[in-house]
């Protein structure tokens, strides 16, 4: 992945994806079919994001994993994200929508993340260096006197663009949030619009 830190006429937001084969460096012209290309079908803990890249969505695969904790403290591992968000979405799971998750070790990676290289460079002689930086969504701190962290899912900047790019590659639904359908900038693909994390869990799991 080829990405500027520092141009003086224009952003340093876009990416460059190559992959190094037989005769040189060739173009990926269609990164997001190239990063889910090994994902199997119907795999449980697994979901498709869409990240915008400067002006370029890209969807990657991220991989969560929760088994029971053999200690005191749970253990949280976290590839290709970042850790104290993914800690805070953990605690937000567990006091809102009442998953059990404090006694639960956590394992979340990016799939082609970093700490993915080794796996990825055996299998397909390439390297994967994906950071999950730029979110889709947030979740928003309460305002109210006791510092409580609220559950809303935030409307998000270039759905469309997002939508379009999940379609080209053969979903038909997705989960939104709620405002964006509320928004001029209407989703270009049909899903269910949820404004909470509960709707979300819902919505993706049922019940």
């Amino acid at each position: 992945m080829l990405r500027a830190v520092k141009n003086r006429f224009g952003s340093t937001n876009e990416i460059g994806v190559f992959e190094m084969g037989e005769s040189g460096l060739a173009e990926v012209t269609n990164p997001s079919g190239f990063f889910l290309s090994e994902r199997p079908r119907g795999a449980p803990g697994s979901v498709i994001v869409s990240s915008l890249e400067g002006t370029r969505p890209l969807l990657l695969e991220l991989q969560a994993l929760v088994a029971p904790a053999n200690f005191g403290s749970p253990r949280r591992t976290v590839i290709g994200a970042d850790y104290n968000r993914v800690c805070l979405l953990l605690a937000v799971l567990e006091k809102r929508v009442g998953l059990p998750l404090m006694t639960q070790d956590a394992f979340i990676n990016v799939a082609g993340a970093r700490g993915d290289r080794a796996r990825r460079r055996s299998r397909r002689g390439h390297r994967g260096r994906l950071q999950l930086s730029r979110p889709a969504g947030s979740r928003r701190r309460g305002g109210d006197r006791r510092g409580r962290l609220d559950r809303e899912v935030r409307a998000v900047a270039g759905l469309p663009a997002r939508l379009r790019e999940a379609a080209a590659l053969g979903f038909t639904a997705a989960v939104v949030p709620g405002n964006n359908l509320a928004t001029r900038e209407s989703p270009a693909a049909g899903g269910p619009g949820v404004g909470s994390v509960e709707e979300a869990v819902k919505a993706l799991l049922g019940g």
